[in-house]
């Protein structure tokens, strides 16, 4: 009767943590209704990815290519046929981006969660995305709703970090700061699926509700601030999602 017991409460958990964890994966029909933003497909090896482009502090659109050099690039790789963009900084910052409504179209009704896979393969050591001294990053995405009154970006930056554990946020005038990744993990150097719930995030950094449609998405890369530092990373197939 005991043994039966036992065996009763462990299918009990079982179908508590499937129902709690579960819930977390794109169902089929999610997976189907899913907006592919980029997986870098119909870009030739080697060549700067098509629609990107820079941003300026001004809000100028700029093609990328101004922007790259020896020290500072973004460039579409393949292997076995599947292509990807990798991004390397030497004592530089780099960001490239697409707007929505111009090479993509995003509204957050329709499209809650955000997805991306990325692969670390060099990070500056000791860096800290909250110490303004050693705030360099190999990889992050932001996702940016629009300005504040002084015309600062507001925006959430999804980060892996060389230092801090996963689940560490930080403010930086208009902008919020999660980890959701970092050295300390495993996995290092082998791809990753990150996913994003952006209504929730934003609830919880800005403390209301996120406008409906974000303004752009942005891939960053940088080792601009501790000396003699390099950052490598590779990314891939961003998504938007609908409801899970």
């Amino acid at each position: 009767m005991f043994f039966r017991l036992q065996i009763a409460i462990v299918f009990l958990m079982l179908g508590l943590t499937l129902a709690l964890y579960g819930s977390m994966a794109p169902s089929a029909n999610a997976q189907d209704d899913a907006v592919v933003v980029d997986d870098f497909q119909d870009d030739e090896e080697g060549t700067y990815p098509n629609q990107w482009v820079f941003v300026a502090s001004n809000q100028e659109v700029l093609d990328i290519e101004t922007q790259m050099s020896e020290n500072e690039w973004a460039r579409v790789q393949r292997n076995n046929g599947r292509a990807y963009l990798r991004t390397f900084t030497e004592n530089e910052a780099l960001r490239i981006s697409l707007l929505n409504g111009e090479q993509f179209d995003w509204a957050l009704d329709e499209h809650p969660w955000f997805e991306w896979k990325w692969r670390i393969r060099s990070y500056p050591e000791g860096a800290a995305e909250n110490d303004r001294r050693r705030n360099d990053t190999a990889a992050a995405m932001y996702v940016t709703f629009g300005s504040d009154w002084l015309g600062r970006p507001r925006s959430i930056k999804y980060t892996f970090s060389s230092s801090l554990p996963v689940g560490t946020t930080d403010q930086q005038g208009p902008l919020r700061v999660m980890v959701i990744d970092s050295a300390n993990e495993p996995g290092l150097g082998r791809w990753k699926t990150m996913r994003r719930n952006i209504r929730s995030d934003y609830r919880q950094l800005f403390g209301e509700d996120p406008p409906n449609d974000p303004v752009s998405i942005t891939i960053w890369n940088d080792s601009d601030t501790i000396s003699g530092q390099t950052s490598e990373a590779d990314f891939d197939a961003i998504r938007l999602i609908p409801p899970l």
